[in-house]
């Protein structure tokens, strides 16, 4: 098998030139810079002066200029890469041996299916030279291999140099459709970050009783609500029930399900019912229900697989994007926790942690909110609001992170303060937008976050 040809399909290749060059409207049916969506792109052409004939119609289209034999000829020139190509009698060879472009759609799917096979061919024989490195850990070695084989079941190509005309374009589309971004429905918050967009990392930090885990919570709650979209929960320190019980109690008293007429559940209700110290009641039973019935279908899922590695946490989007077409947003609760503690140096193996998920959030093209805590040096300050100097171990995660959210509750500090229920969201960083406070109203019995006005 070694001996063989790599796949490829050279008539296939030419038809689909001598399409573009015969017919106006045949590049903009396989273009990948047309249409925002990515088909037929130029490292698929097995020859190379394939590849540079179809770069050339490209950016003529891109251009707004025709890609007749006359003006790819003229391209070429201007560049310096006709002889490269083969000269006129190439292109007009192309031309002459093509009918008409009628066909190109399903060519340039077969050349697309030919480029595939060869990319795996290649990434079968990485995965084999990965197989042999015994230095490197098996979870890394099996990451590493999965990533390969998702990218080409996904067709998410190697390949992220593109030339600006593609991008232009592109980011045009995004305009109307494709990739926006979501708000969180606290309007002050979006009116400072805008919202979660996908490849970015956020970090909500506070010193613990902040009300972190449910805020973490409340946030992934409003993608599926607002925008209905799969959201995962990473919890390294809540059970799943346990997250569940809190999601019953947020659900109990959000107004998209007063119709139901559900009784409030405070989040702490079914941990005493579980102790028996205050058993539930056959009413609380009967709305419990009803919040059951609608909590089995949030496209909601949950790990608590307590020294998760970021390696597998993106394994597990990675199926649940399969799954589900797309990622709302991936929670984990909370990054310290990741850090193994193994007597080495904890910046860096914190530093690790982040870098990793800030890096899954661009492979993956999903946002990533992950929680962090706050050093007790906040505690001996008479203002006791956190700055981002103040996150454990600050450099590496002011560096990576896109947004840094600091959690501030007055009356955890001062019980007589007047601001009872105010939740203050420092946005210490917003790569994208803007530094401020959003100041809202949190009950913590419930996990709810309500606009103020």
């Amino acid at each position: 098998m070694i001996d063989k040809l790599p796949p490829q399909n050279i008539e296939a290749e030419e038809a689909i030139l001598g399409g573009i060059m015969l017919d106006p409207e045949a590049i903009g049916r396989v273009s990948d810079a047309y249409g925002g969506k990515q088909r037929l792109i130029p490292e698929a052409f097995y020859i190379s002066a394939h590849k540079d004939i179809y770069q050339a119609a490209q950016r003529l289209h891109c251009s707004g200029k025709p890609t007749d034999l006359l003006t790819v000829t003229a391209w070429l020139t201007d560049h310096d890469l006709l002889v490269r190509i083969g000269g006129r009698n190439k292109l007009a060879t192309l031309v002459d041996r093509t009918v008409s472009a009628v066909n190109i759609d399903a060519l340039a799917e077969l050349v697309m299916d030919k480029f595939v096979r060869r990319q795996l061919i290649k990434a079968g024989n990485e995965i084999v030279h990965l197989g042999y490195e015994t230095e490197t850990e098996l979870p890394q070695i099996l990451d590493q291999s999965e990533q390969k084989v998702f990218q080409l079941s996904n067709q998410t190509l190697s390949s992220n140099t593109e030339h600006n005309s593609t991008i232009n374009v592109a980011a045009y589309e995004d305009l109307n459709s494709g990739n926006p971004i979501y708000p969180t429905g606290l309007h002050e918050l979006d009116n400072l970050m805008v919202g979660f967009e996908s490849g970015t990392l956020t970090i909500v930090a506070g010193r613990p009783s902040m009300g972190k885990s449910q805020i973490a919570l409340f946030l992934a709650f409003q993608m599926i609500l607002l925008h209905n979209l799969p959201v995962v929960i990473f919890s390294l320190e809540m059970t799943k029930k346990q997250l569940e019980y809190r999601l019953w109690s947020l659900i109990s008293i959000t107004n998209a399900y007063k119709h139901l007429e559900l009784t409030p559940l405070k989040s702490d209700r079914i941990r005493r019912h579980r102790s028996g110290n205050k058993p539930l009641a056959d009413w609380e039973f009967t709305s419990i229900a009803k919040i059951v019935g609608v909590a089995s279908e949030l496209p909601l899922y949950m790990n608590d697989l307590r020294g998760i590695t970021v390696s597998q946490i993106a394994s597990e989007c990675r199926q649940i994007k399969a799954k589900e077409g797309k990622l709302g947003l991936v929670v984990v609760d909370y990054l310290q926790m990741m850090a193994e503690d193994s007597g080495g140096n904890r910046s860096y193996e914190l530093g690790d942690v982040a870098r990793g998920l800030y890096k899954m959030a661009g492979e993956l093209d999903v946002p990533v909110l992950a929680l962090s805590q706050i050093s007790r040096g906040v505690e001996g300050r008479q203002n006791k609001r956190p700055m981002m100097s103040d996150l454990s171990q600050s450099g590496i995660l002011e560096m990576v992170a896109d947004n840094i959210i600091l959690a501030y509750r007055d009356e955890y500090y001062n019980p007589d303060t007047t601001d009872q229920g105010i939740l203050e969201l420092i946005m210490a960083k917003a790569r994208h937008g803007e530094t401020g406070t959003a100041t809202v109203f949190f009950d913590k019995s419930y996990g709810i976050i309500q606009n103020l006005r």
